[in-house]
């Protein structure tokens, strides 16, 4: 492999690591990055809700500022650069780089400048159970940061498979062929964040699509919400809940 492209892919596994949460402007001062989906922005017919509304099971998509969340939003061409899962009593469980975790709703939206809530309509209580006992089981364990170094390359890989007009059949088994030789190497028994809650939903019983949670990132769960194309194959649209924290982006100067 050129040096060049080696270099390149370092830097975007960087980028990517730790799925960019709690990281905050440098000391230069550098803008932050805001949600820049307008079709998801709570001034143009979306909705601001207070965490109080959040149910077990609920996904938290979130933007960070600093530059690890804007290379994931760089990377992944998305919106959002870190996943969560509520788990109830006002605790969020996500993968970072410090490994599975849980903190409170109000820790996450003091330190992402953007979050919003999507649903799957079939959780019951059973599936939250299930999702709250896969977390304690892995509360502690390790980072997947190998599966965020595969996830640098396949991310450019893929965009060969998201071209224009592609059909979505043809769309997912060209991104699963990548993902099979991309990520094979990958260790299924660490998460990165959006990973993480794929694997809950799939050990709950509840599977979002049959895909490898390798392969998502956080954009890949933002595309999976009703009225949007996701890149892979899912079993059931999530429901958009509304807005928690929201960061318009800043008005360009004339």
């Amino acid at each position: 492999m050129p040096a060049g492209r080696i270099l390149f892919l370092l830097a975007v596994a960087i980028g990517l690591a730790a799925c960019a949460t709690g990281i905050t402007t440098d000391s230069a001062g550098a803008p932050a990055m805001a949600f820049q989906n307008q079709a998801l922005n709570p001034r143009n017919g979306g909705l601001a809700i207070q965490a109080g509304s959040l149910r077990p099971g609920d996904i938290l998509l979130s933007a960070g500022p600093g530059m690890q969340a804007l290379g994931v939003q760089l990377i992944t061409t998305s919106a959002v650069s870190h996943a969560s899962l509520v788990t109830g009593d006002g605790l969020v469980a996500e993968a970072v780089g410090e490994g599975i975790r849980q903190r409170t709703v109000a820790q996450l939206l003091d330190e992402e400048l953007t979050v919003v809530a999507f649903r799957h309509p079939g959780v019951q209580p059973v599936h939250a159970q299930e999702m709250d006992r896969f977390v304690r089981e892995h509360l502690g364990h390790r980072y997947n940061f190998v599966g965020v170094m595969l996830q640098a390359p396949f991310a450019v890989e893929r965009r060969l498979c998201e071209l224009p007009l592609v059909p979505a059949a043809v769309r997912d088994a060209c991104i699963q062929g990548v993902a099979a030789i991309q990520l094979g190497a990958g260790r299924n028994d660490r998460f990165f964040c959006s990973q993480f809650v794929l694997e809950a939903y799939r050990r709950a019983g509840l599977p979002l699509t049959d895909a490898d949670p390798r392969l998502a990132s956080p954009g890949d769960l933002l595309h999976m919400r009703e009225g949007d194309v996701p890149s892979i194959r899912i079993h059931q649209a999530l429901q958009y809940v509304g807005h928690l924290k929201f960061q318009a982006p800043p008005v360009q100067a004339q």
